[in-house]
């Protein structure tokens, strides 16, 4: 189909009534059109500069798609614009930004256009620009969905991104109920063209800065994993960094169970830890995928058929990604979104293997040097175990026989009975050294890494982020007293405390001070967090979910939760002090 309908050409057409025209008055009229035209155009040249010169701002490609949708309509004096993102396939829309639609009457009209039909979806297979004085009328037109306001005249121009379709740009229902002017088709046109160098650069500089991200991240998993602690320790700093980097409703991992399928051993997610120990059945189509090594997409986890997993029914986008290194498959990671969500680009997917992969080898290296010390400890307690067997207990041995010696040419009764007793001794601290050479060689017991440790870990991770290295101090033998479920909360509240500093304090500095020799206002002793950073502080409105699972991770404890001001000037940034009783 022609790009423009005859009644909308912009050349005007003779009359056959009037006979053959002349060849002079022709050439003149269409000269007046052309130099109507230039005036026209020449007079809009700032506004279109000014338009160029907007859409040209910024690097964030949310944004810049939102300055284009704007810019479009004020140039072309419309209602509504909006810019649908056409898919790497070419079959639909990933994304559709919109302009002059409240956010109410979106939501009342639900789901965003998918480009597979109607006029939208013959925009998509057929790129070019298509001006419409009643668009209800074309024969590719669906219809509108409820609660869709109405709309006629229409202006499609394609965006084009470094000789590719990036997108189409749709403008509707000019102001006065006029058609659109072969102007607006010429100056939409310039500013689609503007528009694909803003997007390309913005594109680059989305995937430079996600790449960024991700590599930060995948340091931040291997320092976490390579400076000691035990596996579930491991796992979870795994699943909340991939959590936090793919930008996910949850991140989960999951290891092969003994009966068969794969157990959830680790996941990141609020009010997410009864999870733990779901097991996907090994009848389940993605577990033979996983444990082959092979990566699992879906766009809706919910309605995949393939998905038999109680794991992903209440999700939409997701990744299943095998945490396989060296021909080993360990495990699983999986990184879900809401139900609706945004799915999952090329780049994200691409990314993200790479982050599993990644961190399998850092698991495999952190389990590798934990052999290594456990293989120390076996090698420096079997010498310990052979010094006390050779040397300590033959002396000790040696020197009961000299005193059975002493006692038997005694004859003094009150010498002989206290000899004997020393000798009883003597074979008493004998068996007592034998017991614990045995205990040497049997090996130690696997041993949850100190609070002190794990407190150490976190810390570090958040450096990578960061930029620094948050200051600390410990108060009391924090080791000792504080009992093992406060000391998981605990570290789960340091964990979010300093992911806040980093998402949103936009801090230069940061303390953390743990204590453990405070008394709490009912009397019990108790432990007590505070991470305090000189930030923007936290704002009048916004999102508060991360205090309020602090306070009911303290609270569940029988402690307390709260916050204020922090290290900077007159009192900026913020304190944020966790408390909850030793045991």
């Amino acid at each position: 189909m022609s790009a423009q309908s005859s009644q909308h050409s912009s050349d005007p057409l003779p009359d056959p009534s009037q006979g053959t025209p002349d060849p002079l008055a022709a050439a003149t009229e269409a000269t007046k059109s052309l130099h109507g035209l230039s005036t026209e155009l020449t007079a809009r040249v700032p506004q279109l500069l000014e338009a160029m010169r907007s859409v040209g701002t910024g690097l964030e490609l949310h944004s810049t798609l939102d300055r284009i949708c704007e810019t479009a309509a004020e140039l072309a004096d419309a209602r509504y614009a909006a810019l649908g993102v056409v898919d790497t396939e070419g079959r639909g829309l990933s994304d559709f930004v919109t302009y002059g639609i409240s956010p109410e009457v979106a939501r009342q009209i639900g789901h965003r256009p998918d480009g597979k039909r109607g006029l939208l979806g013959a925009l998509i297979s057929h790129s070019d620009t298509v001006r419409l004085a009643d668009l209800t009328k074309d024969p590719r037109s669906a219809g509108f969905p409820a609660h869709h306001p109405p709309m006629k005249t229409f202006l499609g121009v394609p965006i084009r991104v470094q000789g590719e379709i990036f997108g189409n740009l749709y403008l509707a229902e000019k102001h006065g109920g006029v058609e659109f002017s072969d102007y607006d088709v010429h100056m939409v046109r310039v500013l689609a063209t503007e528009a694909g160098i803003a997007i390309g650069n913005a594109r680059l500089y989305e995937a430079a800065t996600q790449r960024e991200r991700w590599i930060d991240g995948s340091v931040a998993v291997t320092t976490a994993l390579l400076s000691g602690g035990d596996a579930d320790d491991a796992l979870s700093v795994v699943a909340e960094q991939a959590r936090r980097l793919a930008d996910s409703a949850a991140g989960i991992v999951l290891l092969p169970a003994e009966e068969g399928g794969m157990e959830i051993v680790a996941v990141s997610a609020e009010n997410a830890a009864t999870s733990l120990g779901v097991v996907i059945p090994a009848e389940s189509p993605v577990v033979d995928h996983l444990l082959c090594g092979e990566p699992v997409f879906t766009d809706d986890a919910s309605s995949d058929p393939h998905m038999i997993s109680p794991l992903t029914s209440a999700f939409g986008p997701c990744m299943m990604l095998p945490l396989h290194s060296g021909g080993r498959v360990l495990g699983a990671l999986v990184t879900p979104r809401a139900r609706g969500g945004r799915p999952f680009s090329e780049s994200e997917r691409t990314l993200a293997t790479q982050f599993a992969s990644q961190a399998a080898l850092a698991l495999m290296m952190a389990e590798a040097q934990r052999d290594r010390e456990r293989l120390a400890v076996f090698e420096d307690r079997d010498r310990i175990a052979r010094d006390l067997h050779d040397l300590v207990i033959q002396r000790l041995f040696a020197t009961g026989m000299m005193l059975e010696g002493a006692q038997r040419r005694s004859i003094v009764p009150e010498v002989r009975d206290g000899v004997g007793k020393a000798v009883d001794e003597l074979d008493v601290t004998i068996q007592e050294i034998r017991t614990a050479i045995f205990a040497l060689q049997q090996g130690p017991a696997e041993a949850p890494s100190g609070l002190r440790t794990r407190v150490l870990r976190e810390i570090n991770m958040a450096a990578v982020p960061l930029g620094f290295k948050p200051a600390h101090r410990f108060l009391g033998p924090v080791d000792t007293v504080v009992g093992e479920l406060v000391g998981k909360n605990l570290i789960a509240a340091l964990r979010e405390a300093l992911s806040n500093a980093f998402r949103h304090a936009d801090a230069s500095r940061i303390e953390v001070v743990l204590d453990c020799t405070v008394a709490l206002p009912d009397g019990r002793p108790g432990v007590r967090l505070e991470v305090a950073d000189d930030g923007v502080g936290i704002p009048e409105s916004g999102r508060r979910s991360g205090l309020r699972n602090l306070r009911r991770r303290a609270e569940s404890l029988g402690g307390t939760s709260s916050y204020g001001a922090g290290l900077g000037e007159d009192g900026g940034g913020t304190t944020l002090v966790w408390e909850a009783p030793l045991q």
